[in-house]
């Protein structure tokens, strides 16, 4: 839990350092910049990390794992609709917050 948290807090001032730096030369920090630095990796995943997606409660984030245990690695966002109680809008929204790497 420790480095869950310590991770989170790393994250967040990276990311304030990279929009801080990225003011202050008169550039924008880019939407594919910050996607790169925030994303979590969908299929090395914690309960704990899923749970803090929008839309993923602890029940649909154990269902995520439990389908990763039984068929694999989900691979896009389509194939996250095959997680039971995952439908269309849900894998839309949670693939804002993952990588299907």
């Amino acid at each position: 839990m420790k480095k869950l948290v310590l991770s989170a807090m790393l994250a967040a001032l990276v990311l304030g350092a990279n929009y801080t730096l990225a003011n202050t030369t008169g550039q924008t920090l880019t939407r594919a910049t910050a996607e790169a630095s925030t994303k979590l990796k969908l299929n090395q995943a914690s309960v704990e990390q899923l749970t803090a997606i929008p839309g993923l409660g602890k029940v649909k984030a154990q269902a995520i794992l439990d389908h990763i245990s039984e068929h694999g690695e989900i691979k896009s966002q389509a194939e996250l609709t095959k997680v039971k109680g995952i439908g269309d809008k849900l894998a839309a929204k949670v693939a804002e917050y993952v990588s299907f790497e």
